[in-house]
């Protein structure tokens, strides 16, 4: 019994690693603007449609947005001063 515990703990120990590894991607400067605001900046674009996805890395946001007539849009933003880079 006692090494189906220790089995059972070590599959699950291995099974919720990736899980730690995902926390390692660095975070938004604490003076960053909100990203509703650079959000909300994209929505008052020309032609704006829909916000279709949003990356973050350590360089900042980036985000994909597609236009009225179908265009797709990739912008990075500065997550400090939320503009355009």
């Amino acid at each position: 019994m006692r090494s189906l515990v220790l089995v059972t703990s070590v599959a699950i120990l291995l099974v919720g690693e990736p899980a730690f590894a995902a926390d390692e991607t660095p975070l938004p400067p604490p003076n960053a603007k909100k990203l509703s605001e650079i959000i909300a900046k994209v929505e008052q674009r020309d032609d704006f449609r829909y916000v279709k996805e949003i990356d973050w890395d350590s360089g900042g946001y980036t985000v994909t947005y597609y236009t009225a007539d179908k265009a797709k849009v990739e912008i990075s933003y500065d997550p400090v001063t939320a503009e355009p880079k």
